[in-house]
């Protein structure tokens, strides 16, 4: 199904082909239609699958229907569970909505409020945020939720994992009832469904790319390697490979430091990315990586989250995670929209039954390299 087919507004249909978006993902062809509707949605899809714009389309032209008002108040509220995906769904709103007088501000903590509250004092009709810095600025008299009637959970799962419930629940009494509310979620634990079951209306469900698939495009290794022999490993491969972009996942923030140290101790370009980084410090790291001054850009999973760098060609699990669906996650970072990718994973001799884990999920064995 085209974009075209849907019936949405001019100016979108205009932003989204400059982008080069004609044809809609699974998700989008499916979510779309229900949420021009007005209906509420459970959405189970991972990364890559095209989910932002599978809600901020329709968001953005049910917006653009309405009429204008001199103070605007927000109406759309989407909530992430890290800086990074904040970002990303921002600037995922600015594109489409290029075309449109509808403002948006993006709210996270680990730097200076001041241009954020700017922003809302000027008005804004969607912000997207973190919940705990939202939470701050609305207990301080900058944010008022009396208008929302749009209410997105991205990466729900991962929202709770990281101990956002008792913000969201905050978050929850403060906007109206009355509301559209879409919940979107890569994994469905009973916890998680019936989390979204308590404050969703009648919703519809979508489940796109089973979380147990891996992009046909990915091509998945695993080297037998233990602790001692990863760095010799890592550089070899990147000899190896010429690899001037790759993505390295490890299990801890203090592991990310210290591969890094390392690395660089090889003359390697790299960086690391984290919980304890600055704001500062993960968007430079990040901005050096997409431009290529960085070659390798190491990050713990919840980092990770809404990293999306076009035509990422590998990613390399020095660690393997300590459940398989993360596996799955970190993945789907390269091979995104049709286009080739590697995943390289080092299995230690403590880490073989995650890796037997990994295989069961994913139902097929990786190709062992010597």
């Amino acid at each position: 199904m085209t974009f075209q087919e849907l019936g949405l507004a001019d100016p979108i249909l205009k932003a989204i082909s400059s982008v080069g978006y004609t044809q809609t993902t699974e998700i989008q062809r499916r979510a779309i239609p229900i949420l021009l509707k007005g209906k509420d949605i459970i959405g189970c899809a991972q990364t890559g699958t095209g989910k932002t714009a599978a809600f901020a389309i329709p968001i953005l032209h049910l917006l653009s229907k309405e009429p204008k008002h001199r103070h605007k108040a927000p109406k759309a509220l989407i909530l992430a569970p890290t800086r990074e995906l904040a970002i990303q769904i921002g600037d995922s709103f600015l594109q489409y909505a290029k075309y449109l007088d509808i403002k948006q501000t993006v709210i996270f903590g680990g730097v200076s409020p001041t241009k954020q509250i700017e922003q809302l004092k000027n008005g804004v009709d969607i912000i997207i945020a973190t919940p705990g810095r939202l939470l701050d600025l609305f207990n301080q008299g900058f944010i008022v939720f009396r208008d929302i009637r749009f209410l997105v959970l991205d990466e729900a799962d991962n929202m709770l994992d990281m101990g956002f419930i008792h913000d969201i629940k905050k978050v929850l009494k403060q906007i109206p009832q009355k509301r559209h509310t879409l919940f979107f979620s890569a994994t469905m634990p009973p916890p998680i469904r019936k989390f979204a079951n308590s404050i969703l209306m009648q919703p519809e469900e979508i489940n796109v790319t089973p979380v147990s698939s891996t992009a046909q495009t990915v091509e998945q290794f695993v080297y037998f390697v233990e602790k001692k022999d990863k760095v010799a490993l890592l550089l070899k491969i990147m000899a190896e490979h010429r690899i001037e972009q790759t993505l390295v996942f490890t299990r801890t923030k203090h592991g990310a430091d210290r591969l890094a140290k390392q690395l660089a101790k090889k003359d390697v370009s790299v960086a690391s990315i984290h919980g304890n980084k600055s704001q500062n410090a993960r968007q430079k790291a990040l901005q050096d990586f997409r431009k290529g001054s960085v070659h390798l850009l190491i990050a713990t999973d919840i980092a990770a989250r809404g990293i999306d760098i076009e035509k990422l060609p590998y990613v390399i699990n020095y660690d393997l995670p300590n459940d398989a669906e993360t596996y799955v996650h970190r993945i789907g970072r390269t091979g995104r929209a049709g286009k080739s990718g590697a995943a390289f994973s080092f299995c230690s001799e403590e880490q073989k039954k995650e890796l037997q884990s990994i295989q069961k999920l994913i139902g097929f064995q990786l190709t062992v390299l010597e």
